[in-house]
């Protein structure tokens, strides 16, 4: 069943809220504040003629009063009517709430969603390197409260999106792009790599062991197959028992001196195998035909549309649990996985260049393709959001700074009442 997508959207919207006890501690600062000068202009007209001072006060005071309410004012217009009186121009982000976001979508396609501006602005990031730095060290930036913040964003997005529709999206996009990619001269030249920094002697290893289990495994069904070759004579005189034992004896024997001998002639075969098969990956186009075919047949399978879906499915989960509990997340055999990857990606700098120009063709092809669709998206998401909540959400999240400026409202309109009182008394 798909999920409702503005309990969804209203989900993520909460995730930007930041502890209410703030806002409201500085809500309530500000509006003492506000009634202290309140407190201080009856003060200071009671005792207005005793001293000149006095007059400071009272200018000072008065003009603060002034200068909070304007700004109380103007805050409280943004997110309601004050008072509840039907004043025009008030309560901004609720009666405009749809043409915030088309504004926000507009905003997005002109400045972020467009492939010049895609490509000209990620030239200069290093994004492999700020990957790599997060894998190594995920706890440097877990106590930012952007950081945070993008983290829960990212599990409510996550976790609003329709999981069937998504997926077969997914499925269907990757198909796209892997039947568009030609993958054998990727896979020779991978291999030609391999051989050249000998990281394919640790697979030729494996493969040894490998055979030699399953020559193990598989022992009766060689002595049954040489029973059956044997000619009658050798079965009964008993020799094909001994025939057998001695060649599972010789595969055992050769599979060890080819395992512990590096410079063994078998090896030295099986290398120029390897090297005549990375050379027809990339230059023979019969093998280059075959290996596409062999592509096309797995990606029709549906079998394999299937697996896909739940490796999406179980990356989508990883990441929403990344989200909300990085720490756990990170623990254990897979943090020491991702460090290692991390380390890589910091610290190899053509790797960097290698992930960063991928990612930046990428980006560039998804703003091509999809920006249109991502700001409509985002238009959508936002006109579906609750006002009341969202109003709520917003002010929760930016109430401590915009109580701040009531204080500075407050502070400034005081000096400049002081001001003014002294330039009239002095001219």
């Amino acid at each position: 069943m798909r999920p409702d997508s503005s309990n969804g959207a209203g989900h993520v919207v909460a995730q930007m809220s930041m502890p209410p006890d703030r806002a409201r501690n500085m809500r309530i600062t500000a509006t003492l504040m506000l009634v202290f000068m309140a407190g201080l202009f009856l003060t200071a007209r009671q005792f207005e003629g005793i001293h000149p001072a006095w007059g400071y006060v009272l200018a000072f005071s008065e003009a603060a009063m002034v200068g909070g309410l304007a700004d109380w004012f103007a805050v409280t217009a943004l997110f309601r009517r004050p008072l509840g009186l039907p004043i025009p121009h008030t309560a901004i982000i609720p009666e405009n709430k749809n043409r915030i976001a088309d504004t926000m979508a507009q905003f997005l396609r002109d400045n972020f969603l467009t492939p010049a501006v895609v490509a000209r602005r990620m030239q200069t990031m290093n994004m492999a390197g700020a990957v790599g730095n997060y894998l190594v060290e995920p706890r440097a930036g877990s106590g930012s409260r952007i950081g945070g913040g993008a983290a829960e964003l990212l599990a409510g997005i996550l976790e609003s999106l329709d999981p069937e529709r998504l997926g077969g999206q997914v499925k269907s996009g990757l198909k796209v792009q892997l039947a568009k990619l030609e993958i054998s001269p990727l896979l020779g030249q991978m291999l030609t790599a391999a051989i050249a920094d000998r990281r394919h002697l640790p697979m030729m290893d494996s493969m040894i062991r490998w055979a030699g289990l399953t020559l193990e495994d598989n022992e009766e069904m060689v002595r049954t197959m040489i029973h059956e070759r044997a000619n009658s004579l050798i079965r009964w005189v008993g020799l094909d028992e001994r025939l057998a034992n001695s060649v599972i004896d010789g595969l055992y024997r050769l599979l060890a001196e080819v395992l512990v001998d590096p410079d063994h002639p078998l090896r030295s075969k099986i290398e120029e195998g390897l090297e005549k098969l990375a050379h027809d990956l990339v230059h023979d186009q019969p093998t280059r035909e075959k290996v596409e075919r062999m592509k096309q047949e797995m990606l029709d399978n549906p079998a394999v549309a299937n697996w896909w879906v739940g490796v999406w499915e179980r990356m989508r989960a990883g990441l929403i649990a990344m989200a909300r509990d990085p720490d756990r997340v990170l623990e254990g055999q897979l943090g020491n996985s991702l460090s290692e990857l991390g380390a890589a990606l910091r610290d190899d700098a053509r790797l960097q260049w290698q992930v960063n120009r991928f990612a930046r063709r990428t980006a560039v092809g998804v703003a091509s393709r999809y920006g249109g669709q991502i700001v409509q998206l985002v238009s959508e998401t936002v006109k579906r959001w609750d006002a009341r909540t969202v109003t709520d959400r917003i002010e929760s999240a930016v109430g401590r700074d915009l109580q701040f400026i009531r204080i500075n409202g407050t502070i400034v309109g005081g000096l400049v009442g002081v001001t003014i009182h002294f330039l009239s008394g002095a001219f």
